[in-house]
């Protein structure tokens, strides 16, 4: 080992002169005349995998000019860690004066025409201009000089765009390094930067490598697709359209950074399913995010199917692909994959799935006995193991028994399912001590379903104070809870704080909730002027809608409420026997859906 050590030393020192008589001479020197060195010292260049050079351009002429000797030295500083005197020797090279002469010589040597004129620069000197100027790339990286160290990089493919503007032959720079250094180039650039803090720059650069040819390999390419798929998600930096010429064949144009993330995404996973590339589990959790927060869910679940076996375990993907069911409301689909689970799977394993699977069915009333019995199985896994879950588990058994409670075929399996639903439910508010708004909201409902109103109003009035009067279903609930006790001035006071403080989007089940009071208390004209209120607000989001402005909430529910406000419409115009009008109401419902009840 000190001998090789040694071996080591005597190299570097013989090049360090080799290289340090041409730069005191300036011009091109005769190394092997001057200096003669030995077939066994060319022998120790060789072993030394950073002075290969130095051997090769014996060979060639055995001489170096002068820029050759700085980049030779420049490189044996670097690799002895001194990147300060590397990027000071490389300072010296003049290479603008040799940008010119690198393109023609690319640009005759990619020809192969043995009638064209003899390029400038041999293949070996080109590669070592453009090694220098990527050796100055990464010192000034090392340096954190990151601005300077892209605009040195974009160098190097600045010089093949212009030499070859169709892009590197398929063979070109085979025997040299030439096609590595642009390789490394080409992926190094749009990390610089990124680094640097010039977004747009570094989008620009991850096009630049997809669009041109390069020569990359297939996992270059994949590696780029998807540094450059992650950088559109969570860079925050919104991308323009994709260039013309990337724009034709009437293919898919994205119009903005999620679909253009989502289309790299998928285009990697059309590779893995194809084999072409190795399998990265990554990819499909970018491609959820991405499609989860586009609201494509169903999309989402295609590509989950389509995955090959073996990217994912069977358990994850049938959870994955039920989620998304679940999200687009397909809950009968998502409900039979959570069960496939649960069939084969052992419960102490499957507690997310079970609590899910219970929460589904607790949300239908035909299924509201298996809600039951999957959250009394999850119970029974935690076996007093975590409280807050243990909560989620009574919570889901008292929502469940509350809903078979309506469908019980005596009223005596109701009321003993009914008792049983607030049991649990107070149970969980012992453990949570008023401090889970959904625990308070079943609570309160329940009390008031059993006709509790007293308790339920407590509820109630805790959880709006929980809420900090924060969430509209609580109002609507503390209203009709006062309502139902005949309090109806106070309902109605109650309902016109909540309007005080909702947007005008959002007021449809405020409004809907004010008239139906008005109307029991008897005050049937101003529950006209109410529900005509709510009219005119559902016409707005529905033009709005139509525009194209989705970020509204409660459209998807607008047509049904429309219908119901008519038909109430149409009642009340009865009890003032203004006949007219009542069949105005019920002509609207008509047009709405003419087979309404």
């Amino acid at each position: 080992m000190m001998e090789g050590r040694k071996d080591r030393g005597r190299s570097r020192s013989v090049f360090r002169r080799m290289a340090m008589q041409c730069l005191c001479s300036g011009e091109q020197a005769n190394l092997v005349d001057e200096l003669n060195p030995s077939n066994g010292e060319i022998e120790l260049y060789a072993k030394n995998d950073g002075l290969r050079e130095a051997e090769l351009s014996l060979q060639e002429g055995g001489s170096l000019n002068y820029e050759e000797a700085r980049a030779l030295l420049a490189k044996v500083e670097y690799q002895q860690g001194h990147v300060e005197e590397a990027l000071r020797v490389l300072d010296g090279i003049n290479t603008a004066e040799l940008i010119p002469l690198v393109k023609m010589s690319i640009s005759r040597l990619a020809r192969a025409d043995p009638h064209s004129s003899y390029p400038p620069m041999s293949l070996h000197t080109v590669n070592l201009v453009m090694e220098t100027i990527y050796l100055k790339t990464i010192a000034l990286r090392d340096l954190g000089k990151l601005k300077e160290a892209a605009q040195e990089c974009s160098t190097i493919l600045d010089v093949i765009e212009s030499a070859l503007p169709k892009g590197l032959p398929a063979n070109f720079g085979d025997g040299s390094n030439l096609n590595a250094t642009i390789r490394s180039a080409v992926e190094l650039l749009p990390e610089l930067w990124k680094l640097a803090d010039f977004p747009p720059e570094a989008l620009s650069s991850y096009r630049r490598a997809l669009l041109s040819s390069w020569n990359l390999d297939a996992k270059a390419i994949g590696r780029i697709q998807k540094e450059f798929a992650i950088f559109l998600l969570y860079s925050g930096c919104e991308a323009c359209t994709p260039p013309l010429r990337s724009q034709l064949d009437g293919s898919f144009v994205p119009q903005n950074n999620l679909e253009e993330a989502i289309l790299l995404l998928m285009i990697l996973l059309m590779k893995f399913n194809l084999k072409r590339l190795e399998r990265d589990p990554t990819v499909m959790h970018h491609l959820t995010f991405a499609l989860s927060i586009s609201g494509r869910l169903k999309p989402l679940a295609g590509q989950f199917e389509k995955l090959l076996p073996g990217v994912l375990h069977s358990r994850e993907w049938l959870y994955n692909v039920a989620l998304c069911y679940l999200a687009e409301e397909d809950d009968l689909a998502a409900l039979n994959l959570l069960k496939m689970i649960l069939r084969f799977g052992e419960d102490s394993s499957c507690l997310k799935e079970l609590l899910l699977t219970s929460k589904i069915c607790s949300e239908n009333g035909a299924h509201a006995e298996e809600g039951a019995s999957y959250a009394r199985r999850a119970l029974a896994s935690l076996d007093g193991g975590c409280d807050q879950l243990e909560v989620v588990a009574d919570l889901l058994l008292g929502i469940s028994l509350s809903r078979q409670a309506r469908y019980a075929p005596s009223g005596t399996e109701r009321a003993s399912q009914q008792r049983e639903a607030l049991k649990v439910l107070g149970v969980a508010e012992k453990k949570m001590q008023d401090k889970d708004f959904r625990v308070l909201y079943n609570l309160s409902l329940e009390n008031a379903e059993q006709r509790k109103l007293d308790v339920a109003a407590l509820y109630a009035k805790k959880l709006l104070k929980l809420e900090n009067g924060s969430e509209l279903r609580s109002w609507l609930l503390v209203a009709r809870i006062t309502s139902a006790q005949k309090r109806f001035e106070d309902a109605e006071s109650i309902v016109n704080a909540a309007l005080d403080q909702t947007a005008k989007w959002c007021q449809g089940d405020l409004l809907q909730t004010k008239a139906k009071i008005q109307a029991a208390n008897g005050q049937f004209k101003k529950a006209v002027e109410t529900y005509t209120q709510l009219l005119a607000v559902i016409q707005l989001r529905k033009k709005s809608f139509n525009s194209g402005n989705f970020v509204l909430q409660g459209s998807k529910d607008d047509g049904s409420m429309e219908t119901e406000a008519w038909y109430n419409l149409a009642l009340l115009y009865l009890s003032l026997s203004q006949w007219r009008d009542t069949e105005l109401c019920i002509s609207k419902i008509k047009a709405i859906s003419a087979y309404s009840p």
